[in-house]
């Protein structure tokens, strides 16, 4: 029945073919169009996991009182200085703040008015102690500062500073590290180079660390959904800025972007880079396969017109179905190349079998169909039965791809037994003068016929041998690696992982109270794989009475003395070469005939103080810029910290107590770990460590050790039931369970020597390159299908056969599709395409070489089918034809 539907199929679409193409093109039409105006990708890997399973609805309960940064950009901010640094990002945050149309919220992480205020109750209390009593001391040398910023205050500041040393306060060589630093960046300036002073530095009698250099901007800016790059608009406007803000040149500062939309954002470029000219490549080699094995134009355009269609339709239902893609069911579009060209190829090769058998195109339509019709129908339903069985599996790309392939598969065979026939009816190809077999595999054949058995236990023996390699096989949870760490976002994120401010490494805990809070505080804090736990607590700084005494009393002192002096008026060139010339016979007076680095470092000083002053004007405006304008940050920044004020949980700004406080109550613990974030195994022994304490944590480390076990449970869900259902139907339409046997075997071996050369080839499994192994089943079960259809009907040596012939070029169309995906710029496709063209290999290899070994003879041999008995005239052929010669027998011809 089955056979014969095909087969009036087939007849009905040779005799209605102008219909037939038209319709087909109609609904390529509607399907291009539709897919050109709805085609979205997902880039986000969040969202590949379902959120109906506990731990994501963990995570989505936390979301509702702390939502997630997922529409941000973190802007990174690193300059030679302290100061530079806040320059750049208050200059920054200001130019980008009149951008209301692109910005919803901007802010400096770590920043702010309450820090600018309060940073010193965050230190220690000897250290607040002591940096009071320094600038308290300091009182003359920050008055000529604040009260003549030019460079007549700052040698007057060095005047007092010698003067100390000569009474005995303290010692030249104390002074050695200042002077020197001084001097090196009046020598930057004297020979031209970008040079700038960081008071800070001098204050703390160290070079600034990283930190002290790096600034955080948080950006939530205005997306466009409606756009594969909702953040483009945003983050040029960002990179703008700063060019026009002269970043490099003004502050000597480097702008990076990172964060969710960025990194998003980047990721589709890195999917989009070399897109087309991979896409073209494809197919040229597509069409030359296609060549090779069709070696005629006409069946190639059948073949290839059918496959567009198909296309075009599935990404059409696929995108109505799921509304955007994500990472891995983009894929689709390859396997449906892939397998719609399967398709076509084994109907196109076994048409031109017969029509070397028959010189009229509708019998040898017709004899196709009735030969190629069930192992097709049988092959789709299996793949499209395989590929539908991910859908029940957690793991949203793959269940996605699942659907989309199955409908793909449906699709592409309607098209190979509708379209091609009527494309070939209108194309009218020549007949064909040579055989379809590879009689030069007859050698082959014979030594596999006559060395069966050693050949199978041989085969069983290796396969075996190597199992022991799967103990090795390894799978990388980190969702990181299937990003490019080339791109700018990627490679910050990498570089930024370890910093506690970032919290990119975080495990959270939602506490129902303050005291809870705290209890969970002291009880993770004693992990040995916890770093750091903070709370809003750790904005309440201890000690504070202590602290604010001594700032109170440093205040009373240096207050006054920071106000500017309206009185005083700016010093001129000549004033200032004065100034330079006093400080320079200062110097050297200090300096007198000592030999200690103090006196090296006023020598030296003095030397460069004496080049500016003999200098041009130019030059001292050079040393100006390099000193002033840090000094007049510096001192911001110290009348701020001079305003502090207690602080208590009722008085912290409500941006803080937003991140930490929930309305109902709730409060947030925070978590970091010890070691090295970027390991794997670090992050899952600390996951598992704060999951023991604390069930219902959530955060970065958790969501990768239970995204691995999601997705390897959903992998061994999606090959179990797509084994079940490609069992459940050979054994419907086989009826016999040792012709399912010989199907399934060579399709286990396959998986089993796939994961085999994974392990030698230094391969790791991953969440994108995982659906390789369950995509195995559907597409390798349609090699199997075939071989074991051909076996039955009694064909022997298969391995010369067309149906060979067809498998061959139809899995090197495939490899090539699978290719394209290998030469992805992007690591996650590129290690998908990588491995799915090894799983091709393997199932291609099992299929020709080792299963009809296992079948071994046939049971029956060939019989002779009935010729095909339709109503109905046959379509006329063209007048330029030559009359059509009397058919030979049509069961002859399909037996042959």
């Amino acid at each position: 029945m089955l056979q014969k539907a095909i087969v009036t199929t087939v007849d009905y679409c040779t005799r209605f073919a102008m219909q037939v193409i038209g319709i087909a093109v109609l609904l390529t039409i509607i399907g291009g169009v539709y897919a050109a105006k709805h085609f979205a990708i997902d880039a986000d890997v969040n969202k590949l996991i379902s959120r109906d399973i506990p731990w994501r609805q963990r995570e989505a309960a936390f979301e509702k009182f702390f939502p997630p940064k997922e529409e941000t950009i973190l802007v990174v901010i690193d300059a030679p200085t302290s100061e530079l640094a806040t320059q750049a990002t208050d200059a920054l945050i200001q130019r980008l703040s009149d951008q209301k149309g692109l910005f919803h919220a901007i802010l400096e992480a770590g920043g702010g008015p309450f820090f600018q205020k309060n940073g010193l109750l965050f230190l220690p209390t000897q250290e607040v102690a002591g940096v009071a009593k320094k600038l308290g001391e300091a009182k003359p040398v920050i008055q000529s500062l604040a009260q003549d910023s030019h460079l007549r205050g700052l040698t007057t500041a060095l005047n007092y500073g010698l003067i100390g040393a000569r009474m005995n306060h303290y010692t030249l060589d104390d002074l050695s590290g200042t002077l020197s630093m001084v001097s090196d960046t009046l020598e930057e300036a004297i020979a031209g180079r970008p040079a700038t002073f960081s008071w800070r530095a001098m204050l703390n009698g160290k070079p600034p660390n990283a930190s002290d250099r790096r600034r955080f901007i948080e950006i939530r800016p205005v997306l466009d959904y409606a756009s594969l790059t909702p953040g483009q608009a945003a983050t040029e406007a960002i990179r703008k800025a700063a060019a026009d803000l002269k970043f490099s040149s003004q502050y000597g500062a480097t702008l990076r972007l990172t964060g969710p939309v960025a990194i998003a954002d980047e990721e589709y470029a890195t999917l989009n880079e070399g897109a087309f000219i991979n896409t073209s490549a494809t197919i040229i080699i597509v069409l030359t396969i296609l060549w090779l094995a069709l070696r005629s134009w006409r069946i190639i355009v059948a073949v290839f017109v059918s496959l567009i269609v198909g296309l075009s339709i599935t990404a059409a239902i696929g995108l109505a179905m799921v509304g955007a893609l994500n990472l891995i069911s983009v894929a689709f579009a390859v396997l449906f190349i892939g397998l719609g060209v399967d398709f076509g190829i084994q109907f196109s090769v076994r048409y031109r079998a017969e029509r070397h058998e028959l010189d009229d195109l509708h019998p040898a339509l017709l004899n196709t169909a009735r030969y190629v019709g069930a192992p097709l129908t049988l092959a789709a339903t299996a793949t499209a039965a395989g590929f539908l069985s991910f859908l029940p599996t957690d793991y949203k790309g793959l269940s996605e791809l699942g659907l989309l392939a199955g409908m793909g598969m449906i699709v592409a065979f309607a098209t190979s037994i509708t379209l091609i026939p009527a494309l070939l009816t209108l194309l009218r190809p020549p007949g064909e003068p040579q055989e379809m077999r590879y009689k030069a595999l007859a050698p082959v054949d014979w030594f596999m016929e006559r060395r069966r058995i050693p050949v199978i236990v041989g085969t069983v023996l290796v396969v075996v041998a190597g199992m022991p390699l799967l103990y090795w096989l390894q799978f990388d949870f980190n969702p990181l690696n299937l990003r490019s760490p080339k791109v700018e976002s990627v490679a910050t994120f990498l570089d930024l992982k370890s910093d506690p401010a970032l919290g990119a490494s975080s495990i959270y805990v939602l506490a129902p109270s303050k005291d809870a809070a705290k209890a969970d505080v002291e009880k993770l804090a004693k992990l040995p794989e916890v770093s750091l736990v903070k709370g809003v607590e750790s904005f309440i700084p201890d000690e504070q009475q202590p602290k604010l005494a001594a700032i109170t009393q440093l205040a009373g002192v240096l207050t006054p003395v920071l106000r500017p002096d309206p009185n005083k008026k700016p010093p001129t060139d000549a004033d200032n070469v004065a100034a330079l010339k006093a400080a320079v016979d200062g110097l050297k007076q200090s300096a007198g005939t000592q030999t200690g680095p103090g006196a090296i470092a006023a020598k030296r000083l003095a030397d460069n103080l004496a080049k500016l002053a003999d200098g041009d004007e130019a030059l001292r405006s050079r040393a100006t810029a390099a000193m002033v304008p840090p000094l007049n940050t510096a001192l911001d920044e110290l009348r701020n910290y001079l305003q502090a004020q207690p602080v208590t949980f009722e008085t912290l700004p409500s941006e803080i107590a937003r991140e930490w406080v929930t309305k109902e109550g709730g409060f947030k613990v925070e978590i970091l770990p010890k070691g090295d974030p970027n390991d794997n195994e670090t992050l899952r022994q600390f996951a598992r460590a704060v999951q023991e304490v604390e069930p219902n944590a959530i955060g970065g480390p958790i969501a990768i050790l239970e995204s691995g076990r999601t997705v390897i449970r959903a992998f061994f869900e999606a090959g179990f039931w797509a084994l079940a259902s490609i069992t459940v139907l050979l054994w419907i339409v086989l009826r016999r369970f040792v012709d399912v046997l010989l199907t399934l075997i060579p399709l286990l071996m396959a998986g089993v020597v796939t994961m085999e050369l994974m392990v030698l080839l230094g391969m790791k499994l991953n969440f994108a390159n995982i659906i390789a192994l369950p995509l195995l089943l559907g597409v390798g079960v349609a090699f199997k299908i075939y071989y074991i259809m051909a076996w039955r009907a009694g064909q022997t040596d298969l391995l010369q056969s067309s149906l060979t012939r067809a498998v061959t070029f139809s899995a090197a169309t495939t490899a090539t599709a699978f290719g394209s995906l290998w030469l992805s710029s992007h690591p996650g496709t590129s290690s998908m395409g990588k491995l799915m063209a090894l799983a091709l290999v393997t199932t291609m290899c099992a299929a020709v070489l080792f299963q009809p070994v296992l079948m071994g003879p046939p049971r029956e041999k060939a019989k002779k089918p009935e010729a095909p008995k339709l109503e109905g005239p046959k379509p006329e052929a063209p007048k330029s034809e030559a009359p059509t010669p009397e058919a030979p027998d049509l069961g002859k011809a399909a037996a042959s």
